[in-house]
């Protein structure tokens, strides 16, 4: 089915999809969250509607780039200048923030509307349950979303460095593996994981410090992206968590880059590592590129 078919059907089930819902409610003065679903749907049309403004700048070069975040990673585009600098490199950037701040555009201004993503949630669980999603040729789900751009940032955020035992340390491997299977099937994709943000010694502790850094470690490994080599791991963890066994926040946020109890990096590490990413993301494209026969 051609692409202009699937948007006037999915426009068409939308509609009947809110008609039905406000029947519902007045029927039964229930509410099924009926703001929450409009909004849901706005997007998904938006995004739909939107969609060849997205995907016009895919060359075949791997120049389309999006990253998913959240508020770290808005604070590390901001400090770390992101955009600008993948802009000079020849690049687009797009990022997802929360739904509330929505898609941004390459020129740095918002999209109008937001890729759906379930709850909100970009925890290491949510991200593993985005890539177990059903491809579509058009963006109704975050999948299919995602899978517009080149080359695909994800980041969980810091409250995934809680781990508070080996149950859940497996099972956040689990997780990610879940998410290195589905990679494998997209060569025409470069998936990029951030490890997440070690957390304040004011939130954490230094069993589950430990834990984090385990994690970390496996997946920023050699071992975890050896035979997919569309898949890298950038350690944002370890540029950020103190690395001295002997400190007393051995493997939590430096002290250099917190301010109080905040687990939010500062603006000094977003200023030192910004240039780091940015030279890790276009290292890691030429690299996935010399690997693709007649490149």
């Amino acid at each position: 089915m051609k692409k202009k078919q699937w948007i006037l059907w999915v426009v068409i089930f939308i509609a009947l999809v809110i008609v039905g819902l406000l029947i519902y409610r007045q029927a039964t003065g229930k509410s099924l969250g009926i703001k929450s679903t409009i909004r849901t749907v706005l997007n998904v049309v938006k995004a739909t509607v939107q969609s060849n403004e997205v995907t016009k700048y895919n060359q075949g070069d791997f120049t389309n780039i999006l990253f998913v975040h959240h508020s770290v990673g808005r604070f590390l585009i901001e400090g770390g200048e992101l955009r600008s600098r993948l802009q000079n490199e020849g690049y687009t950037f797009w990022d997802q923030d929360y739904s509330y701040e929505g898609l941004t555009k390459p020129d740095g201004t918002p999209a109008g509307y937001s890729y759906f993503i379930p709850n909100d949630n970009t925890d290491i669980d949510g991200f593993a349950d985005i890539f177990q999603q059903r491809e579509y040729s058009i963006p109704i789900n975050a999948l299919s979303s995602f899978l517009q751009h080149e080359v695909i940032l994800i980041k969980s955020c810091y409250p995934n460095s809680a781990i508070q035992d080996d149950a859940e340390l497996e099972l956040r491997k689990q997780q990610y593996m879940t998410m290195r299977s589905r990679m494998d099937q997209y060569p025409n994709h470069i998936f990029i994981i951030l490890t997440s943000p070690p957390l304040n010694p004011a939130e954490t502790n230094p069993e589950d410090a430990r834990r984090a850094r385990e994690l970390t470690s496996w997946l920023a490994a050699p071992e975890f992206t050896k035979g997919h080599p569309n898949l890298f791991v950038f350690n944002f963890f370890d540029l950020l968590a103190e690395s001295d066994p002997s400190a007393s926040d051995y493997n939590m946020l430096r002290s250099a880059y917190r301010e109080g109890t905040d687990s939010h990096p500062n603006i000094l590490a977003n200023q030192e590592i910004g240039p780091i990413l940015v030279n890790f993301i276009t290292d890691s494209i030429n690299s996935y590129k010399n690997t693709i026969p007649n490149n």
